[in-house]
């Protein structure tokens, strides 16, 4: 092995380590969408929204988590470092958004950040199933 190949191994986080964070951002998705429909009562309560408001999300979350996992080895790493990047890009920009309307002694902060808990996953989901699949490589 050459030196910059060595090096190109070193910085290159490996394919291995791709799909593992793709999975665990999966399972999160799931995760989270399982505590806001169990805990849709209390935490719609907390976070000033209705309880199936919540647990419309909790089944995006599901939905959207699941569509993740599945597809994982199907679509290119590409696609999904895009979509993820978006998809957490939005979802700071609408906790910054809800955490300012809270601040500001609003009381629709808790919507805003659940409705995008709501439509994203639907549409990463959306995304991942209409894109092109990877072809397999033959060795």
């Amino acid at each position: 092995m050459t030196q910059a190949q060595a090096q190109t191994q070193a910085v290159a986080p490996s394919a291995t380590r791709l799909y593992r964070g793709v999975i665990a951002d999966g399972v999160f998705k799931v995760m989270l969408g399982a505590a806001f429909i169990g805990g849709a009562a209390r935490l719609g309560d907390l976070l000033g929204v209705s309880a199936w408001l919540m647990i419309a999300s909790g089944v995006a979350l599901l939905i959207g988590g699941g569509i993740e996992i599945r597809y994982v080895r199907s679509r290119a790493m590409g696609t999904y470092m895009r979509l993820m990047v978006a998809y957490d890009s939005g979802w700071v920009l609408t906790a910054l958004v809800g955490v300012l309307i809270a601040w500001r002694s609003g009381t629709a902060g808790g919507e805003v950040w659940i409705g995008y808990q709501t439509a994203a996953p639907l549409a990463l989901a959306a995304l991942l199933i209409a894109g092109m699949p990877v072809r397999p490589t033959h060795v």
